[in-house]
């Protein structure tokens, strides 16, 4: 029995030493007293055996000891299977900076330190804007006109981008920009987002793009001229990266500069002699400047010793001589102005560098820098955009379409993915407004941005589909009428750009993350490459604590032992000790793929994505949870958090399982598994009620509605017809809709109007013939059924229409 004792004291002595990370002494002192304990106590075996591990302890924990002997040997080996890190590599891991990514991969997150990035909201004259110059700009699209008939943006609404700077949101205001927040360009995009192509044209230069890197890179001189004319729209910017053979892997494009001399009107110039041949590139065929990305070569020496320069960035004019520009590519389902640049041997001076001559070779640092925001802001708020919309449409729809005699709100086979796109939603919309909120406090996102980039789009594309399940005939039909089917074609567009999440996913959360997020790889890294034993020694032994300190915290959590204190009401406590526990057993796992793979894991991209999966749940999970903790909050939307947050847990749950069973250590994977989850799964799907109670709240006129769908074109003040605000104006009838809708129903089943009276507009008439409703409501439910109609119409045109060859028409009924 006193063995059992000593044993069970030892283990709980060990794990909150664990736990706490507290280092070699506290373990020395629990294991050595227990041994004596055990010695002169009456039980020898165990109290040996207690000895001999304090003695292991001693000889592997203490500095003085270990450094004889065991570190020269873990040195050594380290050194043989780290993985080789390039400088294009190492350029991407210090780009950026590392905040609440960096928390969930140490296994302890401390949620002070998320909640420190306060919430000032939108100044007043970025809400005017949103509400005003967005509403003007949006009220000027149709996705049809856009997309079918003249494949651009209306003439007015280009002059009135133009003029109201939104190409400038970005641009400081002594250049003559807006200055805005990264909340506000990303509240302006997602407003935007009623047309993919008005959020691309408006979106893009405001990321990757001349501005962003005139403004953190660039000479005064090229500022002061480039950046009031990028801001007031007399130039339009593109930037040429990607090309036929350079798009994932865009450190390897092929395009050239090289340093030469030229004779210009009598004098010598020293220039660069560029060839390049771009695709892909959004604003190209009315760009006014070029940004390119090229290698810089320096032949003859004319710049120093150097031949090969690096990846460089230059800014040209279109109309240099040799540019060849104007061409366009159609991009699926929206037809955002898009199309190639070549150039062959075009000569553009020096001064066209951005940055100056100093800027040289820096390149690839100024463009991962540039992306790791800008990736953050433009394709998530337009994802986020879409949600939007798509809830205001879907809700609306559903409610105001009626099949056996009620509405399809009511019954579950689409209340399910109703609710489900609607949680996809307000996660989105929680994770890029808190994100963007980390921007305006200085951080640059490197691994938020790749998660949010891959993860909301994939919400796009899945919130997209269920829309159009849900609409039905309404939404394959195209035509002006139709607001979903032409976004719903151009979603691949959002997953591809910007880095396709195939890539994304597999290869840069987890394999940027892993190095730059982690809290001592980098420091492992560094003294290898420096050949530092001492530094090696510090970091190992540092790793290795909290190596065992994630796996006695995930043990522990996972036995419903030693929670956390999280600084949360009741409701949302509960998720954020949880992501507590899964972001220790995440810290593990994350050290157990690299330790037992090594530079292998590089090549087993399959477990790189599931770790990725982990992070980016864990991460939107608690993005959630702080916009829980600040907003205002409506009446429904708590069951919409816990539908949200179980949702995430319940994936990220999911990718653990999927780790575990494809490890190729099988012994290690059902270790993990068993210290990661020793009960099992928590988080199942979302309950059915759950889904009933958001299904209701989004088809209807309520708060939870009108909280979700803030910050879009809801009203019917442009040119353009509006088709959220006529949703809006039928729910806000809706109850007393619904009561005359029971009352001519339970009528027209009784046989008290005619039983021909099958049309809605019949039996209304029927029953006011009868005076089963008043005049008034007669006159209402006319107005309201007509209004109704009109929604579910969809469009039809001359049967060759579509035929851009009319030659080619077959006429199988020549009458």
């Amino acid at each position: 029995m006193l063995t059992l004792i000593l044993l069970v004291l030892a283990v709980i002595g060990l794990l909150i030493v664990m736990r706490r990370e507290a280092g070699a002494l506290p373990a020395l002192a629990v294991t050595g007293v227990t041994g004596l304990i055990g010695i002169f106590a009456g039980a020898p075996v165990i109290g040996v055996l207690l000895l001999i591990a304090t003695a292991g302890i001693a000889a592997c924990g203490l500095p003085g000891v270990r450094s004889a002997w065991l570190t020269p040997r873990l040195f050594a080996m380290f050194k043989k299977v780290a993985p080789k890190v390039s400088d294009t590599e190492r350029t991407a891991l210090e780009a950026g900076s590392v905040a609440w990514d960096g928390e969930l991969f140490s296994g302890r997150p401390d949620w002070n330190r998320l909640l420190a990035f306060r919430d000032d909201g939108l100044s007043d004259e970025e809400r005017a804007f949103v509400d005003h110059q967005c509403g003007v700009a949006a009220g000027m699209c149709n996705a049809w006109d856009i997309a079918r008939e003249r494949a651009d943006l209306p003439q007015e609404l280009w002059d009135y981008l133009k003029r109201e700077r939104f190409f400038g949101m970005i641009i400081p205001k002594e250049y003559g920009g807006l200055g805005f927040s990264a909340k506000a360009q990303s509240t302006i995009l997602q407003k935007l987002s009623i047309s993919e192509t008005l959020m691309v044209t408006v979106g893009v230069p405001n990321s990757l793009g001349p501005g962003e890197l005139l403004l953190k890179y660039g000479t005064e001189e090229q500022k002061n001229h480039y950046l009031p004319r990028l801001a007031d729209g007399r130039e339009i910017p593109c930037f040429g990266l990607t090309g036929p053979r350079a798009g994932s892997d865009a450190t390897s494009l092929p395009d050239t500069g090289v340093v030469c001399k030229r004779t210009i009107d009598g004098e010598e110039v020293l220039g660069l002699e560029l060839t390049f041949e771009k695709r892909w590139i959004t604003l190209a065929p009315i760009a006014t400047v070029v940004g390119l990305a090229f290698r810089l070569f320096d032949p003859e020496h004319l710049l120093g010793d150097d031949e090969d320069r690096g990846i460089t960035l230059a800014l040209v004019p279109r109309d240099t001589e040799g540019m060849q520009i104007g061409r366009r590519h159609h991009p699926i389902g929206s037809p955002f102005l898009n199309g190639p640049i070549k150039g062959d041997k075009v000569f553009v001076p020096l001064s066209t560098i951005i940055g100056g001559e100093e800027m040289i070779g820096q390149g690839w640092r100024m463009l991962v820098e540039c992306l790791s925001v800008g990736r953050c802001i433009t394709l998530p708020s337009g994802a986020t955009g879409t949600a939007r919309y798509a809830i205001g449409w879907s809700g609306g729809f559903a409610r105001i379409r009626r099949q056996f005699n009620v509405p399809v709100a009511e019954m579950e086979g689409v209340q399910e993915p109703l609710a489900r796109m609607t949680a996809l939603a307000y996660i989105a919309q929680a994770a890029v407004y808190q994100t963007a909120n980390t921007i305006d406090h200085g951080e640059k996102p490197a691994v938020p941005s790749a998660i949010l980039k891959s993860q909301l789009t994939e919400f796009q594309r899945d919130i997209l589909a269920d829309a159009m399940d849900i609409h039905g005939g309404k939404a394959v039909t195209l035509g002006p009428r139709n607001y979903l089917g032409i976004g719903y074609s151009a979603n691949p567009v959002a997953i591809t750009v910007e880095g396709a999440n195939i890539m994304t996913r597999n290869l840069m959360i987890f394999g940027q993350g892993a190095i730059r997020c982690h809290p001592y790889v980098l420091e492992e890294l560094a003294a290898k490459d420096a050949d530092d034993s001492k530094a090696f020694d510090r970091a190992f032994f540092n790793h290795a604590g909290l190596i065992f300190g994630n796996a006695a915290r995930a043990l522990t959590q996972g036995l419903g032992l030693g929670k956390p204190e999280v600084p949360f009401d009741d409701v949302a406590a509960p998720y954020a000790k949880d992501i507590a526990r899964l972001s220790s057993g995440f810290g593990l796992a994350a050290d157990a793929a690299m330790a037992s793979l090594g530079s292998k894991l590089k090549q087993r991209e399959m477990l790189s994505a599931r770790l990725g999966d982990v992070l980016s749940n864990l991460y939107l999970a608690s993005m959630l949870l702080k916009q829980w903790h600040e907003g205002d909050r409506v009446e429904g939307e708590e069951a919409l958090l816990h539908y949200a947050a179980r949702l995430l847990l319940g994936r990220a749950e999911q990718a653990f399982v999927e780790l575990f069973e494809n490890l190729p250590n099988r012994a290690l994977g059902r270790t993990l598994r068993l210290i990661v989850m020793p009960l099992g799964r928590r988080w199942s799907r979302p309950q059915d009620d759950l889904s009933r109670a958001i299904a209701q709240s989004v088809s209807r006129d309520s708060a939870l509605r009108h909280k979700l769908t803030a910050n879009t074109w809801d009203t019917n003040d442009g040119p353009q017809d509006n088709p959220l605000a006529r949703y809006n104006a039928l729910l806000a009838t809706q109850e007393r809709a619904e009561a005359l809708y029971r009352t001519v129903g339970k009528a027209h089943a009784k046989g008290e109007i005619p039983a021909e009276a099958l049309h809605p507009e019949q039996q209304v008439e029927a029953a006011f013939a009868a005076g089963l409703i008043s005049e008034e409501d007669a006159t209402f439910m006319r107005q309201r059924e007509a209004e109704v109609l009109d929604m579910l119409t969809v469009d039809d045109f001359e049967y060759d229409a579509f035929v851009t060859d009319k030659s080619k028409v077959l006429r199988h009924h020549p009458a």
